[in-house]
């Protein structure tokens, strides 16, 4: 939305509701959210010193700090198909993990808290993106996910640019990523670009996950990553993660490289 248009929204809720209510609509939507950082970072430190099941730790997820009529953290996600990749990532124990596209952080914190003490978790996300994007106010947070001796980078750029590339394998030196999670640009050459980009990097053995793999009916342009996973999901060992065939949105399917 243009500042233009924002402008005019704002103006017709004043005519329509008057000045208290669009500055309680403000403060619900804009200022809430950025005074509940220090809050929710006091509950992400506090659940982090107990030892808890993966079923705990997406629940944290889904109802810490609630506002609005989500959890701070809460992902895009069915959670018994996050709870099922948790799960796999945990009995892999990947040393260095990339997530492209963090969004709310409810999967990047998931991802570190069932990772071993000393991994590397690497987030890529483009700042107002159309599937995401998370305010620069939401760093502290997401960097507080990380255990004793683990480390996070945050990097917000575009996943499909050279020099976003070139800056994942300087933090990788000679390393390669054990664990992905691809949950960004959801279009058909967006996914196949950044499955292109990054898979080279990937460990043998390596884990590739994508999120919304579920089949569409109808298919809409705005979510195609089902028929990119329909097309490459045969040329590797694979499972899925799919509560409701059914369901029209969501799902996770996960390559073996």
């Amino acid at each position: 939305m243009s500042v233009g248009t924002k402008l005019m929204t704002a103006k017709s809720i004043v005519k329509n509701e008057g000045v208290s209510f669009l500055t309680k609509k403000v403060f619900k939507k804009f200022l809430l959210p950025v005074l509940y950082v220090p809050v929710c970072w006091k509950e992400v430190k506090k659940i982090q010193k107990k030892p808890l099941q993966v079923s705990e730790l997406v629940e944290f997820v889904f109802t810490v700090c609630k506002i609005n009529g989500k959890g701070y953290l809460e992902p895009m996600q069915v959670k018994s198909e996050i709870s099922s990749l948790v799960e796999l990532v945990k009995q892999q124990k990947p040393k260095i993990l990339l997530e492209i596209g963090s969004a709310r952080g409810g999967t990047l914190f998931l991802f570190s808290q069932v990772a071993p003490e000393n991994a590397l978790l690497i987030s890529l996300d483009m700042p107002g993106g159309v599937y995401g994007g998370y305010s620069k106010w939401r760093i502290p947070l997401y960097k507080s996910f990380a255990k004793k001796n683990q480390t996070i980078k945050l990097i917000q750029a575009d996943s499909h640019s050279e020099d976003t590339l070139r800056k994942v394998k300087t933090l990788l030196g000679d390393k390669k990523i054990d664990f992905m999670f691809i949950d960004a640009d959801h279009t058909f050459n967006g996914v196949k670009r950044d499955f292109e980009i990054y898979s080279p990097l990937i460990n043998t053995g390596g884990m590739i996950a994508f999120h919304d793999v579920a089949f569409k009916n109808p298919p809409t342009p705005k979510s195609e990553v089902d028929l990119f996973w329909k097309e490459i999901k045969d040329l590797h060992e694979h499972v899925e993660f799919v509560e409701d065939a059914q369901q029209g949105w969501a799902g996770i399917g996960v390559l073996k490289m």
